[in-house]
């Protein structure tokens, strides 16, 4: 195993882990709630606002595309270590695959695959990501089944979603902190999903067997036991009320834990502004050792506002009440095997160390040049004061991207961002299409 920094076992890192985020404990799971009733509308919060869109699609005249894609990307780094480390090096050359293809009317056969050479200082180890495969059995025209490896994601918010229920132990390589990317460049679940579509609604439901008892760290490996470790389910039901007001409600059952309800929802108030919210709360244990079972509340809530310019301001807070309070996690800090075991654990989650944080995220599209986006990310921990910043700058030619990415962090020792080794990293990456 190379030497890269990891936060969870199994999983490799080319920088800094993930920032995560939260609001005050008793306040936030009645606001969030009321917030959440609130603000219920459509959105592409998941499968089952991709479902509402099938029949509005059987309208829409073909257009004719290619089954695959497929790109390239390399990119060279740098990373600024706090002392006594010393700087290390990065590289990275990925190949990222994706085939989607008719057997026949009824039949349809999906591939998504990514390999990932990750360099530092001159060593080198490859990781490969089946993301997803499986095949889709259009059995009516609102009707569908799916078995196999399946990304299903869910959530509304940007930065932190408690109600990808899913996403736990999905990262095999960390290659970017952008939200974009961790959702997409994770492992599928292996499951079997129906889907029944209406006019004005949709139901989905999922049934994911265990398939392994522990993740496997070779390189192409499936990595079934970090993807179905235990058996699932999830049913979710998205339903049109009123126009521009369809709710999304999600019921999550797992082996040897109580069940989790879910709900998302968003709304556009005027012309620019859309507001979301996302809740997921359920009897769980937290991720500290021998941690009771207790009810615990998540939540993501925030808006996005668009200028005429192109430019895009999302604000976002973020909840978990089975994180950690602030005298809780001072005192975490004084046992430093306890303190990396309880990260790994919360790296592992895609989850929150402390209960309360906040997120910003900028885009700016044709940035004043046609071509040019610029994309800037802020995360604060609302408990311990550090923060994170992660800065991008993309140029699109026609078949190719230009990028450098600067992130930077800083906090307190002890801090979610001042206790990570790296202060702050330089990446210039390429990407190619074909």
């Amino acid at each position: 195993m190379m030497a890269h920094w990891q936060m969870g076992r199994g999983t490799r890192m080319m920088q800094s882990t993930l920032g995560r985020e939260a609001l005050a404990p008793q306040q936030c799971s009645v606001a969030g709630m009321v917030l959440i009733v609130l603000l219920a509308s459509p959105v592409c919060w998941g499968d089952d606002a991709d479902a509402l869109a099938l029949a509005d699609q059987a309208l829409e005249p073909a257009v004719a595309r290619s089954d695959w894609q497929i790109f390239t990307e390399g990119m060279l780094g740098h990373v600024n270590q706090r002392a006594p480390l010393d700087d290390i090096r990065i590289s990275r050359a990925s190949v990222d695959v994706l085939l989607d293809t008719a057997i026949n009317p009824e039949w349809r056969f999906t591939l998504a695959n990514r390999a990932d050479w990750l360099g530092q200082d001159g060593q080198y180890e490859v990781v490969n990501t089946l993301k997803e495969v499986y095949v889709s059995w259009q059995a009516q025209p609102n009707a569908a089944l799916d078995l196999g490896r399946i990304n299903q994601r869910n959530g509304v918010a940007l930065g932190y979603n408690p109600s990808d229920y899913f996403k736990v132990g999905a990262l095999r390589s960390v290659v970017s902190i952008a939200p974009a990317s961790l959702r997409e460049n994770r492992l599928g679940v292996g499951m079997l999903r129906g889907q029944w579509v209406w006019e004005g609604g949709a139901v989905n439901a999922v049934f994911a067997p265990k398939l392994a008892n522990q993740r496997q760290s070779a390189a192409f490996s499936p990595d079934w036991g970090a993807s179905n470790p235990v058996s699932r389910y999830l049913l979710t039901s998205s339903v049109q009320v009123l126009p521009g007001f369809a709710p999304q409600f999600l019921l999550l059952g797992e082996q040897g834990q109580s069940p989790q309800v879910g709900m998302n929802a968003s709304i556009l108030a005027g012309d620019a502004l859309t507001l979301y919210a996302e809740y997921s709360g359920g009897r769980s244990a937290a991720l500290l050792p021998a941690a009771p079972v207790a009810w615990h509340s998540r939540l993501a809530s925030g808006g996005t506002y668009t200028f005429a310019n192109n430019l895009s301001l999302s604000l976002e807070y973020h909840y978990d009440g089975a994180a950690l309070n602030q005298s809780q996690w001072r005192a975490l800090w004084l046992n430093p095997a306890d303190y990396w075991a309880y990260r790994s654990a919360v790296f592992n989650a895609q989850s929150l160390p402390t209960q309360q944080a906040a997120m910003s995220f900028i885009t700016w599209r044709d940035a004043g040049f046609k071509a040019l986006d610029l994309n800037w990310m802020l995360r604060r921990d609302l408990v311990d004061q550090s923060w994170q910043s992660w800065l991008e700058a993309r140029y699109h030619f026609e078949r190719m991207d230009w990028a450098l990415q600067w992130q930077y962090q800083n906090g307190a020792p002890g801090s979610q961002y001042g206790a990570l080794p790296q202060r702050h990293s330089l990446q210039a990456v390429v990407k190619y299409f074909f």
